[in-house]
């Protein structure tokens, strides 16, 4: 049993980040996504940019930043033949796993004034990629909302999920395993 003292003092450091936490959750819900964010990697059927395609026609003004993937001709076959606008893309091959999906457009989100994001990734690799949102994006002042692309895999082992949290917490803490900038 913790002694009082103890007691009190663990309170004093969770009780401020409790109302932290409770303040930004509460403070996200009032600002609208600004762009869309699809994080690249899914099956020679292209699931996640076909799905992007159809969800980014409800928010026509929107940019979409697609991170990794599918080879850039077929990325934008599928959203021409969505008919959405070409000039909305924004490519980037840089990532090579699922935390420099993050770390390397970052930055380039923050510069162009995006506080909140649509994050568009398979169902199964979505707590992974919360897990590495939260921590990268949320190093930056990024909020996002999670859009699940529906598939017939089952979720991915918890590890994965740890191991890049840890890698994600490497990079903000050193700048180091992000990938290229």
């Amino acid at each position: 049993m913790l002694s009082k003292g103890i007691s009190s003092r663990l309170m004093l450091l969770i009780l401020p980040l409790t109302l932290l936490w409770g303040y930004k959750k509460v403070q996200s819900l009032f600002v609208e996504p600004q762009a869309i964010l699809v994080l690249g990697g899914s099956t020679k059927r292209l699931e996640r940019e076909k799905f992007t395609a159809n969800f980014a026609k409800k928010y026509p003004n929107m940019p979409i930043w697609i991170s990794g993937g599918s080879p850039e001709g077929a990325t934008k076959k599928v959203f021409i033949k969505a008919g959405v606008d070409q000039k909305r893309l924004y490519l980037d091959y840089r990532a090579n796993n699922t935390v420099e999906n993050f770390t390397t457009l970052v930055d380039d989100l923050k510069q162009k004034g995006i506080k909140k994001l649509y994050l568009v990734t398979s169902d199964y690799h979505m707590l992974r990629a919360s897990v590495v949102g939260e921590i990268v994006l949320g190093s930056r002042g990024i909020d996002f909302k999670t859009v699940p692309v529906p598939s017939q895999n089952n979720s991915e082992p918890v590890e994965k999920s740890i191991r890049d949290g840890v890698r994600s917490i490497v990079w903000v803490a050193t700048g180091l395993g992000g990938g290229k900038k």
